[in-house]
């Protein structure tokens, strides 16, 4: 048997010694036998890496005697551990391995910063960099106290964060990274700092670092705004308005943007101050003239409000201004001329003598019901006008066509008055004239029809003058011109006379402006679309232009001159007609050509929006004097009426006319008013509100009149306004019930009553006054009061029936069914006929 091994760890310590540390063996050992344990020879200890180790007990270096080998004792693992010997029967043990490392952590105090010790103050050094003991510096850590419990600035009153008081002549010492007046501070005294000689990478000697991707600033240069840029004010949202210290001129519809600008505020005060008020607006949202003038007022500034037009024509002035030092007037133009005169004097045929057309037969019964725009060349050689073109406004000479003519009058240059020397001045022919004196536009007048035999023009002159109008060969200062429109006598001499009239006026025009005019018509072309016949005033028009009209924007897909040739421009004072527009404008509406789509469209919506507003607000205004009105009214008969016709401005002559023939007793009431064929949603109005369509020089599509005919609703065409005007009248009388005429006969005293079975009391009565007929109808008076209204039952003479008695006769007379007559009463005769209703126009 091998030899038993010693322990080389003892049970039992010696007195005054420390056992000796365990080893670790290499391997885990095996056990030569059951009841045995060898250990294994003393190795060094190997002792895996671990965080933190127990340090052992100290060992002392004096020799320790072994401990005798006691057989109950048990002997030590290699480990350390007490091994127990096994049961002799005991299956062997199975090898042993070492357990899981145990980490043990830290405890104890915390660290402790520990400062260095105080350097001795150099010579000359300042008092707020000397070092004190008892104190540190500021920004440092205490000593004693743990670091992460620094004093922190800005602490209240004894609060551990609170800075030290400054001794007497001591200055607060600087951030440890800046540079103060004696140098820059030594490197490597303050905590986070790198020791000295060392710069930390990526560092500029004298600072600190700086973050990647950030731009090197020298010291003393000022980052800012460019030179000679001022920042608008910050305004806050204080309620109180700033005082007024300037003005200013905005447009209708001035959008958020560009008020700021001319207040010279940011744009986002602007709006803040809208939330404010609950405006909700954005930078290009417009606002009304009311409210921009509010906003205006609150930032130190007054308004003065402008429309668009005139807004347009200020910015070309002061471009032109800007760009050539004044507004140039441009070079002359063509002057635009307006015939004018009563129904009937030839205004017509004039122009078709002077433009060699033959127009006059073309219109509906031989007058004029549109305005029409020419445009006429000089071609006479030997005529000092020879070359100058000249422009033709044709306006209707009807007494229901006043607004044409006013519109006429107010785009015209001069107006050339034609009166018939034989009918002299009429209505219509006084009321040109004083269109054109409310235009401040010279007048030409025209003495038409001179070949005739019963001519009189001193006779014109005379009423004229009388108004006026003064000749010059009377000494006035009125042009007068002899001519026949038919015989083309003294046309030249008329054109002649125009031409020095405008140039007399000096009449010039810019054509590099974008273009500006008026409306003259407007109607639906069916293969077209709307249609507008356009006299531009200044400027030139190209295709392709945009433009606000009115309520209606667009933009010029194509141009057609008087004779319908397409044009590409259009100079001043050229009549076109014009495509491509969204709606439908009025006559009279101002034309202006703008930069872009959207300001058109912006522009267009904003005065539809306003127009929207003061009909809504025209509808819902009730007051107690519409209430009477109403309630007076109640009982008025209505006339609903929907009108079509050919173009604008027939729409408003007859919405006018018609407004005229309403009275006390019929009402005309247009349900709609358009321009256009007669299309099947007006046949299903007319139906649903019994009204009756009037077409004006237009006719009714087919389903239309299919229509009409299913729904039996009438519908009336007509293409001459006074006909038109007769055929209202007849409506207006059918509407109106027939009126009860009562014509007085006679009357009777009662002298006597008698009653008589089954026939009633008969009341004998002599006649006083006139005559009673056996089927005259009777009232009863008693006192002057009527007692019964009724009919006569039976008229005698004596005892035979009388058809009539006459003034001083005896008669007896029974009522119908009716029998209180009493002495005294009187019986009156009368007679009543059903008369039809007349219409006051």
């Amino acid at each position: 048997a091998p030899p038993i091994a010693k322990p080389t760890v003892p049970l039992s310590p010696a007195p005054g010694t420390s056992l000796p540390r365990p080893a670790i063996p290499a391997t885990p050992p095996r056990p030569a036998s059951p009841t045995t344990v060898v250990s294994p020879p003393s190795v060094p200890p190997t002792t895996p890496a671990s965080p933190r180790i127990v340090a052992p007990p100290p060992v002392s270096n004096a020799p320790s005697a072994p401990a005798p080998l006691n057989a109950s004792a048990t002997p030590a693992s290699p480990g350390g551990q007490v091994v127990r010997p096994a049961p002799p029967n005991a299956p062997p043990a199975r090898p042993q391995t070492p357990g899981p490392r145990m980490i043990v952590p830290q405890t104890g105090p915390r660290p402790v910063y520990k400062a260095p010790p105080p350097a001795p103050p150099r010579p000359g050094q300042p008092i707020a960099n000397r070092p004190m003991p008892g104190r540190p510096a500021p920004g440092r850590p205490v000593p004693g106290q743990p670091i992460f419990q620094r004093p922190r600035p800005m602490g209240g009153g004894g609060a551990p964060g609170t800075r030290p008081p400054l001794r007497p002549g001591e200055r607060r010492p600087m951030h440890p990274t800046r540079q103060g007046a004696s140098g820059p501070r030594p490197i490597g005294v303050g905590p986070g700092l790198p020791p000295p000689g060392t710069t930390r990478p990526g560092s500029r000697p004298g600072g600190p670092s700086r973050r990647p991707g950030q731009r090197y600033v020298p010291r003393g240069v000022k980052e800012g705004p460019m030179k000679g840029f001022v920042p608008p004010p910050r305004l806050s949202l204080s309620n109180e308005p700033l005082p007024i210290t300037r003005s200013i001129t905005i447009a209708e519809g001035i959008s958020v943007k560009d008020l700021a600008e001319k207040l010279e505020i940011r744009a986002k005060d602007l709006i803040a101050r809208l939330l404010a008020k609950g405006v909700f607006a954005t930078i290009n949202q417009t606002l009304d003239a009311e409210l921009a003038s509010e906003m205006a007022r609150f930032f130190g500034a007054e308004t003065s409000i402008i429309s668009f037009e005139e807004q347009a024509a200020k910015e070309v002035a002061e471009t032109s201004a800007g760009e050539q030092g004044s507004a140039p007037e441009g070079g002359p133009r063509p002057p635009v001329v307006t015939i004018m005169g009563h129904v009937d004097h030839g205004k017509t045929t004039l122009l078709d003598s002077i433009r060699s057309t033959n127009v006059a037969e073309g219109e509906a019964g031989g007058i004029t019901q549109h305005i029409g725009a020419y445009k006429v060349s000089m071609l006479d050689k030997d005529s000092p006008a020879y070359g100058r073109e000249i422009v033709f406004l044709d306006t209707p000479g009807h007494e229901a066509f006043t607004r044409m003519r006013s519109r006429g009058a107010k785009a015209t240059d001069i107006v050339v008055l034609v009166v018939a020397a034989d009918d002299g001045v009429m209505p219509q022919t006084i009321e040109a004239i004083d269109h054109a004196h409310a235009a401040e536009v010279p007048i030409i007048v025209a003495v038409n029809k001179i070949d005739k035999p019963g001519a009189l023009p001193d006779r014109v002159k005379k009423q004229l003058a009388d108004r006026g109008l003064m000749p010059e060969d009377w000494g006035g200062k009125t042009v007068f011109v002899d001519v026949s429109a038919k015989q083309k006598t003294n046309l030249n001499l008329l054109l002649e006379m125009i031409c020095l009239v405008a140039d007399l006026q000096e009449l010039k025009a810019n054509p590099d402006r974008p273009a500006t005019g008026v409306v003259l018509e407007a109607k639906l072309d069916r293969g077209r679309g709307p249609v507008a016949t356009v006299l531009v005033q200044n400027g030139t028009l190209s295709t392709s232009d945009n433009f606000v009209v009115g309520n209606v924007y667009g933009k010029v897909r194509a141009m057609f001159d008087d004779r319908g040739h397409q044009m590409e421009k259009a100079p001043p004072s050229t009549p076109v007609e014009i495509l491509g527009m969204e709606g439908l404008p009025q006559s009279g509406d101002q034309f202006l050509v703008v930069a872009d789509r959207d300001r058109a469209r912006g522009i267009s919506d904003y005065r539809e929006q306003k127009f929207r507003e003061a009909t809504l607000a025209k509808s819902s205004r009730v007051s107690l004097e519409g209430l009477a009105e109403q309630m007076k009214t109640a009982g008025i008969k209505e006339l609903n009426i929907i009108l079509k016709a050919d173009v604008h401005g027939s729409i408003e002559v007859l919405s006018d006319l018609l407004g005229k023939m309403s009275n006390d007793k019929v009402r005309l009431k247009v349900l709609r008013a358009g321009v256009g064929a007669i299309t099947e949603s007006d046949v299903l109005l007319a139906s649903a509100s019994n009204a009756i369509i009037i077409g004006f020089n237009v006719r009714p599509e087919r389903k239309a009149q299919e229509l009409a005919e299913q729904e039996e609703v009438d519908i009336r065409l007509h293409s001459i306004i006074y006909e038109l005007q007769d055929e209202i009248k007849r409506a207006m009388t059918g509407l109106l019930e027939p009126t009860i005429k009562e014509t007085y006969q006679g009357r009777a005293e009662v002298l006597d009553t008698f009653r008589i079975p089954k026939v009633g009391t008969i009341a004998g009565c002599r006649v006083s006054d006139g005559l009673i007929k056996r089927d005259s109808e009777v009232r009863l008076l008693r006192d002057n009061v009527v007692i019964f209204k009724g009919k006569v039952g039976s008229l005698r003479r004596f005892k035979d029936d009388a058809s009539q008695v006459t003034n001083g006769m005896e008669c007896g007379i029974s009522i119908a069914n009716y029998g209180d007559i009493k002495v005294g009463d009187v019986i009156e005769a009368f007679v009543t006929e059903r008369v039809a209703a007349e219409v006051m126009a």
